[in-house]
């Protein structure tokens, strides 16, 4: 496993990341999460990321219970702060009130002291920015938080934030995390370059287009049963538009380039990412630990200038 800096930060997190989102807490049993994650850690990985509504906080339970058995300082522990933990007005959002809160919740689930990286899930028009930068600098120095990050969020929103944090003497962002693949390459224009020149590295998610880029979705044909995009809760990020055959016939003209790189399709799709020196890491999901093993095969693989002009061709930046 390589490791690499949190952007501009001295803490270094494995190129793999694992993820739990749709997974532990959820649809994935609790003895199951826990042997990914023990393989995980078996390979290298001290990276993982979860948030505060992924199941409603059930999954931060499982795994800060899996983790408890590794010695505190072993692994970087990441979750998030923004949407909705219950019904009143103030449930949600980036209010100090609201991360002063789900903070001290997230902490008491997770069973930890501190939290390595905490991030803002989305932007909140709602409330002032510089409310809830002064609340995440205020965590930071209460020792809950070490470093803070955010999801999902706009280069103006980006830029207003380190302006602010740089104007009022705040700790900064030193963390990105977007949505990231070979069939969404929109932060290659102007968030990835922002973010860079700025310290703050990205942790992509969805690395594999929910599943379409592993090659198991088929032109012509219907989507395997139980896979997401048969599960009308799990495909937000599943469209139409990843579904058409068109599409997916691109997709499996990546398989010749995968087996010239001696890689599998998914290995392949996580090294495509890696290959930016702006990328601290990609964020995967398991449900078995088969796939922890081949998802952490990517680390380290330098794609052949061939294979990268290839899969430029099959999917160009828009």
């Amino acid at each position: 496993m390589q490791y690499r800096r949190l952007g501009s930060s001295g803490v270094k997190v494995s190129e793999i990341c694992l993820g739990s989102w749709l997974t532990y807490g959820n649809a994935t049993e609790d003895n199951v999460a826990e042997a990914c994650i023990d393989r995980a850690f078996e390979l290298g990985i001290n990276f993982f990321d979860t948030s505060n509504v992924y199941a409603i906080g059930k999954s931060e339970e499982v795994v800060g219970k899996a983790l408890a058995k590794y010695r505190r300082d072993d692994y970087v522990l990441a979750t998030k702060v923004f949407f909705p933990m219950g019904k009143g007005p103030n449930d949600k959002g980036l209010s100090r009130k609201h991360i002063m809160e789900q903070c001290n919740r997230s902490l008491k689930r997770m069973g930890v002291d501190y939290i390595d990286l905490y991030q803002c899930h989305r932007y909140d028009p709602e409330t002032p920015l510089e409310e809830t930068l002064r609340a995440l600098d205020d965590l930071i120095t209460a020792g809950k938080v070490l470093y803070i990050g955010f999801s999902q969020w706009t280069p103006e929103q980006i830029a207003d934030a380190v302006t602010l944090q740089r104007g009022l003497n705040l700790d900064r962002f030193i963390s990105s995390q977007p949505y990231y693949n070979m069939l969404a390459r929109g932060i290659e224009k102007d968030v990835a370059p922002l973010c860079h020149s700025e310290g703050i590295g990205q942790i992509v998610f969805s690395p594999l287009a929910q599943g379409v880029l592993t090659g198991k979705y088929l032109p012509g044909q219907p989507p395997p049963e139980g896979s997401r995009a048969t599960d009308p809760k799990a495909n937000a990020f599943l469209g139409p538009d990843r579904l058409d055959d068109a599409l997916l016939e691109k997709v499996q003209l990546l398989k010749p380039i995968a087996a010239r790189e001696g890689l599998s399709l998914p290995q392949l799709a996580l090294a495509w990412i890696l290959r930016l020196e702006s990328i601290s890491s990609v964020i995967i999901g398991a449900t078995r630990t088969s796939q922890v093993d081949d998802n952490a095969g990517a680390s380290g693989v330098k794609l052949s200038d061939q294979s990268l002009q290839e899969i430029e061709a099959l999917f160009p930046l828009g």
